[in-house]
Order: structure tokens, then sequence, then C-alpha cells
């Protein structure tokens, strides 16, 4: 049996899933984790995931009919956790799928505290090398490229709507100008700080800190 009833749909026009179905499409995404983090990009078609789940690759297919499709899943769900934690450590609560409903816990946002639960995420060696492997696919990968490219997108306009929501006097290009930034500074700094292109010291933790702090706050 499927866990998509056929004909419904959540209002965002995705396909509503029964409970099973839920717990099934979360084991597929796990899957798809582990043989990214685990075996790497090259290693990471629909049968090898299909097989690390113990699924026929039909029945993966229902739910990612392509491979893109399961990516674009598993980056939407390591956005969703990353504004999980935002919201647990620092009370800032966004909506996933619409960055302009931003809701700060009282006044204004503390871009200090932002900074430090965005880079404590790669404190985590096993997210960091999720992502460096889906970065590879994209190289190599149109379909795959395209949806990073939504994905990163989504988080640009996250960043500028807290930018905005900190300084609403800027214009929104400027801010999207800085939350562009962020990102960038942010991303580069996942590989040097991993260990994977160079050697983390506290002295560039706490300058990198203060720079990402002030793109969000000044």
């Amino acid at each position: 049996m499927s866990g998509v009833p056929r004909g419904e749909k959540a209002a965002d026009g995705k396909p509503q899933l029964t409970q099973q179905g839920t717990i099934r499409r979360t084991s597929l995404l796990d899957a798809a984790e582990t043989v990214l983090v685990a075996k790497g990009h090259a290693s990471a078609s629909l049968r090898a995931i299909a097989d690390e789940a113990g699924v026929r690759i039909g029945h993966l297919q229902h739910y990612f009919p392509a491979r893109a499709d399961l990516i674009k899943a598993v980056l939407e769900r390591a956005l969703d956790r990353s504004l999980e934690r935002l919201a647990d450590v620092t009370g800032l609560r966004v909506d996933p799928d619409d960055p302009s409903a931003i809701r700060p816990p009282r006044g204004r946002a503390d871009a200090a505290d932002v900074v430090a639960v965005v880079l404590a995420e790669q404190d985590d060696p096993r997210l960091v090398r999720l992502y460096v492997e889906v970065w590879a696919l994209a190289a190599k990968d149109d379909a795959i490229a395209h949806v990073v490219r939504e994905f990163y997108e989504k988080y640009v306009a996250h960043v500028a709507a807290f930018i905005q929501l900190n300084q609403p006097e800027r214009p929104a290009a400027s801010c999207r100008a800085r939350a562009e930034t962020f990102v960038a500074l942010i991303e580069g700094a996942a590989l040097l700080r991993s260990g994977i292109a160079g050697t983390r010291s506290a002295q560039t933790d706490a300058h990198l800190a203060d720079e990402a702090a002030r793109l969000l706050s000044e």
C-alpha cells in the first residue's frame, strides 16, 4: 500500500502523507544521508540508497521519482532542522516556506546568538560531510545543481529577512547583498573549520563570529 493517498494534497501543493507514509519517507531520507556521508556522492545512486533503506528501487521512486527530488528533500530537512535549533536556542521563529514570516522572541533578535547556532552546526562532521557531498553532486548533475541553487536562494532569503528585522531602515537590495555575503562566509568557513581545507583556531573562530554578527546587525 502506498503512503500517499491519491488526490490529497497539503496546502503547499505537496502530496499529503499518511503517518505510515511519513515514517517511510523519513527512513528513505535517513538512508540517503547515510549513503552520502558514509560512501560519498559517487555511490549515491537511487539503487544504492534503496538498498541502504532495504526497499525496492520502485518503492523509493514512488516517493522520489528522481535523484534530484531526493536531494531536494534532504536539503529541505536539513534547513528545517537548522531553523528548529535556532528557535530552541534563540526563541527566533521562522517559517521554512515563508522567510518574511519571522518572529523575534521579543524586541530585537540577537545576531550573536544566531551566529553561534549556525557555527555550532559545523561541529557536526556528519552534517558538514553531507553538504560537501551534495555540492560534489551538484557539480556534475544539472538537476541537482538547480536544487542546490533553490536551497541557497531560500537560505539567503531567510538571512535577508533577519537583517531587515534588525535594520528596518536598510533597503531590501542591501539586505540581500549582506545576506549573500553572510552565507558565503559561513559556507566557506565550514570547509576550513571542519579541517577539510584548513586548520581551525580559537582566534579565527572569534573573528569569524564577529564578522558574521556584524553583517547581520550593523
